[in-house]
C-alpha cells in the first residue's frame, strides 16, 4: 500500500460504516461483504474480485485500533482537501511545508515542531518506518502460502473426511540452521545495515521501502553461503499433513487452513495452506447445491394407480415416498433431510425425479392386459391438444 492510497482512499466508505462505527460494527460489515463478494462466490467476475480486495484491504486497516488510529490522524492531516497530489510526474506528492504546518515548520500546537513527532510516526506502524530507532531492527517475516489440491469420492464429500496432504515449502535450511552461512555466522547486510528494506524517492515529499536486493529482505548476508540453500536461509523440505475436510465440500472448493503454510522467520507467523478440493462421481446420486439428486425408475402401473415407492439414500437407510395416481415422468419429488450438510450444521434434501420404464420384455398376460387397456382408451389422443396449439401458433 502506497502513502498516497492509504491517504485518499475512504475506507469507511468502502465499508459502508460511519468514522465512529465500533469495531464490533466494523467486522459486521466486514463479513457480509465478504460473504457477498468472495471469489469462491462469484466464479470469474473480475468486478467481485477487485471489490473483494478493497473491502479486505479497508477492514486490514479499519479492524486493527492501532492502523485505524494512524489512518484518522494522516486522513484529518491531509484528507478532505487539507491534501491533495500535485500535478507532479506519476501522480507524486506535492505540497507546500509552510501550508501544512501554518505557516513554518517550527512546530507549536499541534505542529511536528519540537514535540518531537514527524511524519515519520503518523505512517510508521503501516509502512514499517517508524520514529527515532524503529528502522534498526530486523523485522519479523511472515511463511509463505501453500496451495494444494486433494480428490475426495463423492460420498467423502458429502460426510467430510481426513486425508493426508504431502506438501513441499520453503522452511529454514537445516544444513546451516536457517542462518545462510556454512558456519553458521551471518553478519549484517552493509545496504540496508539490517532491516531487511531500502528507502526509494517517490518524486514527492515522501520516500517508500522496497525489499533490499542484496540480502533479499532478510537483513543478513553471508560470507560463506551454505552450499543447500545458496545463502538463502532457505531450503525446499516436504511434509505430510493430515488435513480435515469438512463434511459438505463441494468440487472445485478451495479451503483454507490457517497457520499450516510455510512457517515464518524471526518469530513470524506461518503462512496458510489453501486446499482445492476435486469430487469423483456417483454411480446412483447427483447434486445440485446442499441437496442430492436420484432418479429412481417406476412402473406404468406404479405411475397411473399411485403407489408407494422406496427410495435409497446416500449412507442411510431408504425412504418411503407416496407416488400420486397419473404421476408423469419425469416429476421431482423431495425427501426432505436427506441432502448436503451445510455450513450451520443442517442438511439440504434429496431430489427424486420419477422415471417410468418401459418393459422390453412382456409376459402373454401382461400384453393381454396392456392390449385391453389399449381397446378401452382408443377414443382418447392424448396429441391432439399438441396439434391444435401447432395449428394456432
Amino acid at each position: 500500500m502506497s502513502t498516497k492510497d492509504f491517504i485518499e482512499k475512504d475506507y469507511y466508505k468502502v465499508l459502508g460504516v460511519p468514522k465512529d462505527a465500533t469495531e464490533a460494527e466494523i467486522k459486521k460489515a466486514y463479513r457480509k461483504l465478504a460473504r457477498e463478494f468472495h471469489p469462491d462466490a462469484n466464479k470469474g467476475n473480475v468486478k467481485a474480485e477487485e471489490r473483494f480486495k478493497e473491502i479486505s484491504e479497508a477492514n486490514d486497516v479499519l479492524g486493527d485500533p492501532k492502523k485505524r488510529k494512524e489512518y484518522d490522524e494522516a486522513r484529518a492531516l491531509f484528507g478532505n482537501g487539507g491534501f491533495r497530489p500535485g500535478p507532479g510526474a506519476g501522480g507524486s506528492f506535492n505540497f507546500d511545508l509552510g501550508d501544512l504546518f501554518g505557516g513554518g515548520a517550527q512546530g507549536g500546537s499541534g505542529g511536528f515542531g519540537g514535540g518531537g513527532g514527524g511524519l515519520g510516526d503518523v505512517f510508521g506502524g503501516l509502512f514499517n518506518r517508524g520514529g527515532a530507532g524503529a528502522g534498526t531492527r530486523t523485522q519479523p517475516r511472515r511463511g509463505q502460502d501453500i496451495e494444494s489440491e486433494v480428490t475426495l469420492s463423492f460420498t467423502e464429500a458429502i460426510e467430510g473426511a481426513t486425508v493426508p496432504l504431502r506438501m513441499s515449502s520453503q522452511q529454514p535450511c537445516k544444513a546451516c540452521s536457517g542462518t545462510g552461512d556454512k558456519n553458521g555466522t551471518p553478519r549484517v547486510c552493509p545496504t540496508c545495515v539490517g532491516t531487511g528494506q531500502v528507502a526509494r524517492g517517490s518524486g514527492g515529499g515522501f520516500s517508500l521501502t522496497d525489499p533490499c536486493p542484496d540480502c533479499k529482505g532478510r537483513g543478513l548476508t553471508a560470507e560463506n553461503p551454505c552450499d543447500i540453500c545458496k545463502g538463502s536461509g532457505r531450503a525446499k523440505s516436504s511434509r505430510t499433513m493430515q488435513v480435515r475436510i469438512p463434511a459438505g465440500v463441494g468440487d472445485g472448493q478451495r479451503i483454507r487452513l490457517r497457520g499450516k503454510g510455510a512457517p515464518g522467520e524471526r518469530g513470524g507467523p506461518a503462512g496458510d495452506l489453501y486446499v482445492v478440493v476435486h469430487v469423483g462421481e456417483h454411480p446412483v446420486f447427483g447434486r445440485k447445491g446442499d441437496n442430492l439428486t436420484v432418479t429412481v425408475p417406476v412402473t406404468f402401473a406404479e405411475a397411473a394407480l399411485g403407489g408407494e415407492v422406496r427410495v435409497p439414500t446416500l449412507g442411510g437407510p431408504p425412504v418411503t415416498l407416496k407416488l400420486p395416481p397419473g404421476t408423469p415422468n419425469g416429476r421431482t419429488m423431495r425427501a426432505r433431510g436427506k441432502g448436503a450438510v451445510r455450513k450451520d450444521g443442517s442438511h439440504g434434501d434429496l431430489l427424486v425425479t420419477v422415471e417410468v420404464s418401459v418393459p422390453r420384455d412382456l409376459s402373454g398376460k401382461a400384453r393381454d392386459a396392456l392390449e385391453a387397456y389399449r381397446e378401452a382408451t382408443a377414443g382418447e389422443d392424448p396429441r391432439a391438444e399438441l396439434f391444435e396449439a401447432a395449428k394456432g401458433a
